[in-house]
Formats: structure tokens, sequence, C-alpha cells
């Protein structure tokens, strides 16, 4: 797989304080197909831009707007970006260019960005936008020469602008540009698909239907696996995995055993590029023709896929990588190639833009040549985890083809529900079935744990999981400690092997308890594993919780109505009060997303001087085009600030300028279906502790019993930076602030900053992760265990 090989970091810290973008002209275009997010990009762009002194430039229509020159040139300013957040598609329109694929058309093009001064350019686009800019880029100094021997520019101006700067954003809804996890705009295309998923599959229940719904992807599947994987479909179709001959009685087949189990429907999705072995296209028509004997219809979800609001992920990745951006131009020099600011893991990091270009088209290459494992290989990380999760998820085996181990594994939830945790019972439940594990579900946590209340759960008793919110299983806050001997009864009645708990801070101190009492119970000798689900996102050991993308969504759709609400009355500032406990969150990430003046958190502690000087913010903002405020704190982020005084600060000190409305978004944040961002996350680390857990048991079991107590036998599952990772848990307690309930060290702080620049305020950036352009490789990372 394209992997990607990281440069030793110094210790020492360094600020953007240093980099000056004075003297300096940026511009920014969008190409190629539109993307929900690329406004977010644009909107990072010009007001990091326009912070570090640079002049900002649109480039209206693409590059036909580069070609064409005069009005779609045009200088950018800090209000012109405003409301365009939350808005899909690009508000500086994209356009397919034919004349800048010729030199004549580039000539043209370089000599307007001379006119105006512009040696910087940020492209987002796809694939084919970047290549052009890259060729560009190469003929520039050609280009100038081109220019003075027609006498259009002097040699002074020339001198001047002797050196063009690029940097890419990927925008494509595909997700088919290699070197980076995620592409601007490919998770709204998934909202945009799983809410009519969501929609049909209540249609198709009432009347026992088969659905076929093709989704968009010519030559990437992502959009069609992943959407598979989210709404647990039956069958899926995608170009990198052609099924075998024979394919349409082996679905037929799967279909009628699926009904056979009291299932009322059926999901097939297919992508609009899906081909079968002999490279004949597989269309939804021919696909219903073979679904003979059901009753069968056809959804064609076209460029709705494309429409809609941005996603909260898709305008904090736009978001950072739009700064990200601007800092790497400002780090050009002569001898950088051209970038592209790409998304591992969790962080934003710079590859040259070639290399991922040529390793976007060897998939293509691989794919023609029909060598489809290399195809997925060469895809990425990302993308091959995802194929494996389906795989191991879609093949149901009969019980004498099932590889009989003996355990039982437990399942249980712990902590307050998080959209996303009935996904990850389903994922543990089918893949430990797979693995030849006897499933027993736990009701109620463990309160239900030491009460009894443990049954074995099988495959049909999953099905349509996956976009269910809450918790089905029920889960409660009870922490084990109390009830130690009860369990320890239970977990030997049931013959109990192997413990999944999947929840919040609950779960992991319950761990902590159930493990640190192994020396007194050996019932608790067993493997032990979390996953954290939790909409606060306070777990330490994760960067990310199942649940807190849901909430940041549902953040996100309520800031934007009553932003749009304060557009029609002016002069209105909003304080909303979310969730998270004393961690911020969900606070801080949904501002970012949100394009909040002011969040208020308990991690960043403030004082009545921080709360005048942004009030006295909001006043200036006043004076000018923008005339509505947003303000996030989160709900414990100080004892004596609470939603109530800052709402009559604000209400007192801007008499006369602006009123104020009070907003607590409550249990909202918890409740509603979870994103397909939360359904994935839950089945793929869900279906990776499971494999964890039978890994282990054949480690522990000796002398026909299991024994397991050693620290790393019970583990917390969690995403650090760029990779998924089992820690023990009682390493990751010199980690945690016990009495607040959050980590020590949380890396989302890192983006403070970044939200205070783009509300305008001056502040320290430590870019100490940013700066280095690292390669693409296809050397394959280990999986990382403990």
């Amino acid at each position: 797989m394209a992997g990607v090989v990281v440069p030793k970091r110094q210790d020492t810290k360094k600020f953007f304080e240093n980099l000056s973008g004075a003297g300096k002209s940026i511009a920014v275009l969008t190409s190629g197909g539109d993307a929900q997010g690329m406004n977010a990009a644009v909107r990072a762009v010009v007001r990091m831009g326009i912070y570090v002194g640079a002049k900002v430039y649109f480039i209206h229509e693409g590059y036909q707007g580069m070609v064409d020159g005069g009005a779609n040139i045009e200088e950018a300013t800090w209000e012109s970006v405003s409301s365009m957040l939350q808005v899909g598609g690009t508000v500086i329109g994209s356009a397919r260019c034919k004349e800048f694929r010729g030199r004549e058309g580039r000539l043209k093009a370089a000599h307007n960005l001379v006119q105006n001064g512009i040696t910087n350019l940020c492209v987002i686009g796809g694939d084919g936008s970047l290549t052009g800019a890259n060729l560009f880029r190469e003929e520039w100094s050609g280009l100038l020469e081109e220019l003075i021997q027609q006498g259009l520019i002097d040699k002074e101006a020339a001198a001047t602008n002797s050196e063009l700067h690029i940097v890419g954003m990927v925008g494509s809804i595909d997700n088919d540009f290699c070197g980076t996890d995620m592409t601007i705009g490919t998770d709204s295309a998934l909202h945009r698909i799983i809410e009519v998923v969501d929609a049909i599959m209540t249609t198709a229940q009432s009347h026992q239907r088969t659905f076929v719904l093709e989704v968009m992807g010519r030559h990437c599947g992502y959009l069609a696996l992943v959407s598979a994987l989210a709404c647990g479909a039956d069958w899926v179709f995608i170009p990198e995995m052609p099924p075998e001959d024979g394919w349409e009685a082996d679905m037929c087949q799967k279909l009628s055993e699926n009904r056979a189990d009291k299932k009322r429907l059926n999901i097939i999705i297919v992508a609009e590029g899906a081909i079968d072995s002999h490279n004949k296209a597989i269309t939804p028509d021919y696909i219903k023709e073979c679904c003979k004997g059901f009753d069968t219809r056809v959804t064609i979800l076209g460029h709705v896929q494309r429409g809609g609001t941005p996603s909260a992920f898709d305008r904090i990745l736009a978001s950072r990588m739009g700064v990200e951006a601007v800092l790497a131009l400002l780090e050009a020099s002569t001898n950088t190639p051209a970038c592209v600011v790409s998304l591992v893991g969790n962080q934003a990091v710079r590859l040259p833009l070639m290399e991922c270009v040529q390793m976007t088209q060897e998939v293509q290459k691989a794919m023609d040549e029909k060598k489809f494992e290399e195809a997925v290989r060469l895809r990425g990380r990302s993308f091959e985890n995802n194929l494996r999760t389906y795989r191991l998820l879609s093949c149901r085996k009969t019980d004498s083809e099932l590889p009989n181990s003996s355990f039982n594994v437990a399942v249980v939830n712990v902590g307050a529900p998080a959209a996303g945790m009935n996904a990850a019972v389903r994922s543990a439940v089918r893949v430990g079935i797979t693995e030849g594990h006897k499933m027993f579900a736990v009701s109620d946590g463990f309160e239900g744990f030491y009460k009894g209340q443990i049954k074995e759960i099988k495959w049909g008793d999953v099905g349509g999981w996956t976009g269910q919110g809450g918790s089905l299983l029920g889960t409660k806050r009870t922490l084990p400690g109390k009830y130690l001997d009860k369990i320890a009864e239970q977990i030997k009645i049931h013959n109990i092997n192997a413990i999944l708990v999947i929840g919040g801070f609950e779960a992991y101190m319950g761990l902590l308890e159930l493990s640190s009492a192994r020396n007194q119970y050996t019932e608790f000798c067993v493997p032990m594993v979390m996953v954290p689900a939790t909409v606060s996102n306070n777990i330490p050991g994760s960067d990310l919780s199942i649940g807190s993308d849901t909430a940041l969504n549902a953040i996100t759709d309520t800031c934007d109505r009553i932003k749009q609400s304060a557009s029609g009355t002016k002069r209105r500032v909003f304080i909303i009060e979310t969730m998270g406990g004393y961690c911020g969150y969900l606070a801080t990430v949904g501002g970012l997303a949100a394009g909040a003046d002011a969040v208020y958190i308990y991690e960043e502690p403030f004082d009545i001087r921080d709360l005048q000087a942004n009030v006295e913010h909001l006043l200036e903002k006043m004076k000018t085009s923008i005339q509505r405020g947003l303000v996030l704190r989160n709900e414990n982020s100080n004892e004596n600030f609470t939603t109530d005084f800052i709402y009559q600060l604000y209400t007192e000190e801007g008499r006369g300028t602006f009123d104020c409305r009070k907003n607590i978004l409550g249990h909202m944040q918890q409740g509603g279906a979870p994103s397909p961002f939360d359904r994935n996350f839950g089945t793929k680390v869900a279906a990776k502790a499971v494999q964890w857990i039978t890994r282990t048991l054949k480690d522990s079991y000796k002398e026909g019993k299991v024994f397991a107590n050693s620290e790393d036998t019970a583990c917390l599952l969690g995403m650090r930076r760029r990779a998924m990772v089992f820690q023990p848990v009682a390493q990751i307690r010199d980690e945690t602030d016990f009495v607040h309930r959050i980590p020590k060290d949380q890396w989302w702080l890192k983006l403070r900053p970044l939200m205070k620049i783009l509300a305008k305020y001056k502040t320290s950036f430590d870019v100490s992760d940013s700066g280095q352009l690292e390669h693409v490789t296809r050397v394959r990372p280990k999986d990382s265990s403990a």
C-alpha cells in the first residue's frame, strides 16, 4: 500500500509568527468536479493568507478564469468569505478548461498571473487539476521567456515573478487520490448516501423489497464500499473487486438465506464503475434482472451525492488543509517541489504532488491489467482496511464451516449512550461468530453483568443495528468496583473467556478496576479490551471516540440554523452551551466547524479580561458587513462564568450594538442516527478488537483453560495520530486526569489557535508538526499491537 515515510522531527518548537506573507500574493482556485467542503478550504486559505500579511486573490471558474483573466481574478477580503463555511459546492465556481491543456492557454494564464503579481497558487481539485498545475509550474520560466519575446511583459516583471509555487488540496467526493486517507467532500457524500439508504430501508421493510442503489465512483469504489459497511448492505459491487464468474447465483442464494433468516429487506450497492472479471460493466438494471423472485427496485443517486451542506468532518478537514497550504506556500523555496496537503490517520502532512499523482495513475494501470489485489494495495491503508472489514463481515459461514474455538466472549456497553455503539456491537458479534466464538450480550452495563443479564447473541440478532442510535444492549454508568464478587460469579456461571467493553470514561475506569482485581479473583484473568465510545471524546489513549462525530454534526447543524436566523435579524450574538463534561473537544472542534467567534473551555483558563476582549472583538465585527456572532461554551468550562453569566455580560456590554440569545443543546448531541464516520469507525475498531481477543485467547490458553494476567491482556484500542494501537490500560493511567475525567495531553488543543486565527484573533500558533515534506512509499506499515 501507499505508506508515508516520516522524517525524524526536531524537538524545537516552531511558531508561524516567524513566517511573513508581506509582499506575497496567493491565488486560490477550485477546479474539476465540485465537492462539499471546497468553500471551507477557500475560506481558510483567504483568511490565513490575509492574517500573515499576504494579498489573496480568488480565481473564479477554475483554470478557465485563469486563462480569461480580467474580472475572474479578484482580490479577496476577510468579509468576502463570510457565510461560506456551511455552503456546499464551490462559490468561486469551477469549470473544465480545454484551453489550459494547450500551451497557448497556459501562456495566457501566466500573463494574467504576472499582471496581478501572483506567484503562489493554491489549487483545490482532483488529480487532473493538480497534474495541470504541476505542468504549469514546470513550464513557468519558459512561459515567462515567451511573454518577454512577445513584448507582453518586461524583464523586470519576469525577474519579480521568476518562481511559481504550487500547493494542492484534493477536493473529490470519490476519495480516489493516493497519499491521503480522506479527500475533501468524501464524508459529506457518504452523509447523502446514508441519508438515502436510511430512508429507503423503511419503505423496503414495509414491502419486503430488494433495493439496488447506484452510487458515484467511476474508477474508485470507496463510496460504495464504505456506504455498504455503514448500512450493512447484503452485497456490494466495486471496480477494485470484480465478482467471480457465477456471482449472479451466489448473490441470489445469499438474498434468499437472508430472507429465510426473517430479514424483510435487502440492500445491494453498486459503484457506477463496477465491472465483472471480464471487464464487462455491472449495471443496476442487470442486477435487477438477476434478482428473479425478488420484488426489486433500482435507485440511482446521481448528483445528490455532490450536493448539500458539508459535514463537520469535511469543514474541519478543509480548514486544517487550507491553513497548512498557506504555511507550505510561505515556506516554499526554489527547490521545493509542488506538494499536496494530505490527511494520514489524524494528521495533516505534505507530500510531493507528482508522487501522489503517479501512484493514483498506477492504480488505474493495475486495474486495466486486471491486477486487482495490487490496485487495492495501491489505494492505500484506509481503503484496504475497509475492504478487509467488509469481507470479514459479509462472509457468513454455516456452522460446519466455522472454526470451533469453544471460547465464550462477552460484549458490554458502559457509560452514556453514543451513536455508533450498535454498529460496534454488530461488528463484534459477527466477527466473533466468524472466528468460531460463542458471543454473549450483557444488558445494562456492569449493573446487568452482576445481575446476570447475560444471554447468547446470534448473527441474525444484530441485523439492521448499524443505523440505530443509542445503545440497543442498554448501558449504565455503574462501575464494577462494588460488585466484583458478583461479576466474578457470573463470569464463572457463563464460562466467559474474554470481555469486550464498548463505552466512555466509566468503561475505562471499569476495565482498570477489573484488571486491578486479578490478584483477588482469577475469573478476571481473561483477555479484556475496551473500544472508546463517548460523545465527549475524553478517553486517554485515543484521539477519537465512537459517537463524537455524530455529536459534532448535531452541533454544527444547529449552529448553521442559528446563524441563518441571525442573518435575518442582524446584530445578534448567540451563546451556545455544548456537552463534554470537562473536555472541550466538542466545543472547540464544533466551533471550528461552525465558524465560532469564541469558544470557552476548561482546558484553556479564561478570566473577565478575556471575556471583555471577546465582547470588544464582536463590537468591532458588528461595524463590518458580518453582523452576527457565535460563541460556544463547554458545560464545565468555569464554575463561576456560567452560560447565564456570559449571556448577561454580553447582553449588557453589547447594549445598543447587538442583542444576545442563548441555547443549551443538551441531550440532542447524544441522540440521532450515527454519522457514516461513526458507523464505519465503530465497525472497524470492534472487528479489530475481536481479532485481538482471538489472538490473545490462543496465546493464553494453557492446560485446558484461559489464564491472562499480564498488563498487555487488558488493553484499550485507540487511534494514536496515524495508527490504531492496543495499549495496556495500566500504562495509560499516568496519562489521565481522573478528577476531571480527561486525558492530560489532548491533540485537538492544537486546533484552537487555528480557530482563533479564522475568527480574526491575533494568537500564537505552534507549527512544529508542519513543514516536513514526506514521501509516498510502497512500504507496508506494520499493524500496531500492544
